[in-house]
This record gives C-alpha cells, sequence and structure tokens, in this order.
C-alpha cells in the first residue's frame, strides 16, 4: 500500500503545490496509518473499511495522543481516501461516515506591548550576534511571518528603500508584506556589518544565517527566541508564532481591518483570522474586571 502513498506524496508535491514540511507531516500520518493496517491484516487500499478506519483514530486516542493530533491525522487520511477515489484506485470512501475528534478551540498565547518591547531590546549590544538576533526578531514581530517563511527569506527578497519583504507562504503561495521603520532600521544594521561577517565566502542568498555562515534553521531561531525571552525576564512560554500572534492581535486591537490582517498573516480563509478577534474580546474582558471599579 505504501506505493499508493508515493503517488499521493507525488501529488501533494506536483499538483497541490504544498511545502515540504506540510508534505512530510501528510507522510508521517498516513504512513503510521498504513503500518497499523497492515499490522491487522489488511494489506489492499479497496480492502479499507470504515471499521477500520475508526479502529485506527481509537488506537491512536488509547495511545495518548491529543484530540487536535487525532484531528490533523484524519484530515490526512480522508485527503488520502480522497485521492484513492478520484484517481480510481478504488469505489468508495471509507471516511466519508467518519468523525473528527472535538478539538476544544484554543486561544493563542500573546504578548503584552511591553513584553514586546522588553523582548526586541534583549539582544543588546553592537556585535554580529545581537545585531543579527535583534532583526531577527523585529523583523518577525514587523510581518507576523512563519518561522519558516522567517529563516527562508533571500536577501533579494527584501526592499528596504519600499519597505516591503516577498514571502514564500502555505501552498507555495508568494505575498507581499509591509516592514515597519523599526524592522527596517535593524535590518540596514544587520546588512550593513554583521551579515558580511557571517557570510565570510560572500555567496549565500539567505538573509539570515548561523554562526558557522549556513542559513539560519527553525530549531536554531527557536533556540534564540527561548533565550532572548529569559534574558528579557518573559515567564511565558513562548514560541516563534508567539510573535506571529502578538503581531495580529496587537493590529486588530489598534483599529486594524480583519481582511487586511488576513492578507498580511496569508491566511486562506477568514474564518482562521477570526480567532485574533477572539483574543482581543477577551483581553478587554480582563482589562474591563481588572480596571472598572465594579468589574
Amino acid at each position: 500500500m505504501h506505493h499508493y502513498l508515493d503517488l499521493f506524496l507525488n501529488y501533494l508535491l506536483v499538483e497541490k503545490g504544498l511545502a515540504a514540511h506540510t508534505i512530510e507531516a501528510y507522510s508521517r500520518d498516513i504512513g503510521t496509518y498504513l503500518e497499523f493496517l497492515a499490522a491487522e491484516g489488511c494489506t489492499a487500499v479497496d480492502r479499507i473499511r470504515s471499521l477500520d478506519v475508526a479502529a485506527f483514530i481509537v488506537r491512536q486516542k488509547d495511545a495518548g495522543l491529543a484530540p487536535r493530533s487525532r484531528a490533523r491525522a484524519l484530515s490526512a487520511i480522508r485527503m488520502f481516501h480522497r485521492f484513492l477515489l478520484v484517481e480510481q484506485y478504488v469505489d468508495t470512501n471509507p471516511t466519508s461516515i467518519i468523525e473528527a475528534p472535538k478539538v476544544v478551540s484554543k486561544l493563542p498565547s500573546v504578548l503584552s506591548g511591553r513584553e514586546v518591547e522588553r523582548l526586541l531590546a534583549a539582544p543588546a549590544g553592537d556585535g554580529w550576534l545581537p545585531v543579527r538576533d535583534r532583526a531577527m526578531l523585529e523583523v518577525l514581530y514587523a510581518t507576523g511571518l512563519r518561522v519558516s517563511e522567517l529563516v527562508g527569506l533571500k536577501v533579494r527578497d527584501v526592499n528596504l528603500d519600499a519597505g516591503f519583504l516577498l514571502t514564500m507562504g502555505k501552498g507555495s503561495k508568494e505575498r507581499l508584506v509591509p516592514l515597519g521603520e523599526s524592522a527596517r532600521n535593524a535590518l540596514r544594521e544587520f546588512t550593513g556589518s554583521a551579515r558580511n561577517s557571517l557570510d565570510r565566502r560572500g555567496d549565500c542568498s539567505y538573509l539570515f544565517l548561523s554562526r558557522l555562515g549556513a542559513p539560519m534553521s527553525r530549531q536554531a531561531f527557536w533556540n534564540i527566541i527561548k533565550k532572548r525571552a529569559a534574558e528579557a525576564g518573559i515567564l511565558k512560554n513562548i514560541s516563534p508564532h508567539t510573535l506571529r500572534h502578538s503581531f495580529a492581535t496587537h493590529l486588530l486591537e489598534n483599529g486594524a481591518d480583519l481582511r487586511s490582517v488576513q492578507m498580511m498573516l496569508g491566511h486562506a480563509d477568514l474564518s482562521t483570522t477570526q480567532i485574533y478577534t477572539h483574543v482581543t474580546r477577551e483581553r478587554l474582558k480582563r482589562l474591563h474586571e481588572e480596571f472598572h471599579p465594579r468589574g
């Protein structure tokens, strides 16, 4: 059955244009699913029944996987079976009657304005290390990029004079995102000297580099933001996505319209962006309870 998985992954890459890490996630989820089926004696895609799919989801629950993880796996399995049906490898779709696990919507964690200022000020100094870290944090907060988009930036993607950068988002969709003045200044400082110190051979096209002159990895930047948050005295468990959430929330709190925020975040569906309206409402409630005399 893994032959059909290879065909499906090729379809996601060529026809759907999905990003490499997204395809890896599909491969992992469906690979686990097919291994489960094989262990249960099901070795042909046209013999998979709804009960087999349900049994796999139950097995995941018993293994301690969270509802969100099980829902993600079921979404991948559904797409796999739809692919098999459309390509006429099978006559039925066994996932059509399977309900997704109930997922409680969790509001994203955001930083306050003061916390953001402390985080951005944490990389103090003129050496290449603080200058680089300061530029990365400023760009992330100014644009709301995903961490993969941030580390994937090329030098040619940034136009400091125009105040925009070009990024490749999910589904290989390009979008232009404005840079604020603070981020532009931080980038000018970084590209003026610090980046040349890192790109010793002068031939790396990526904007942000490691101390060895290689493109910055997602995990390396994850460690950077954890380190800088600790230096800033921020006790929240933050990640690169926390700055993306903070970017969207602060824009809406200051009067930005939802459609504009959707475009800057690169969300295909407006409903994905709407969660930030819930975040701002929750914050207003907390402020009212804390400061109103009869709150």
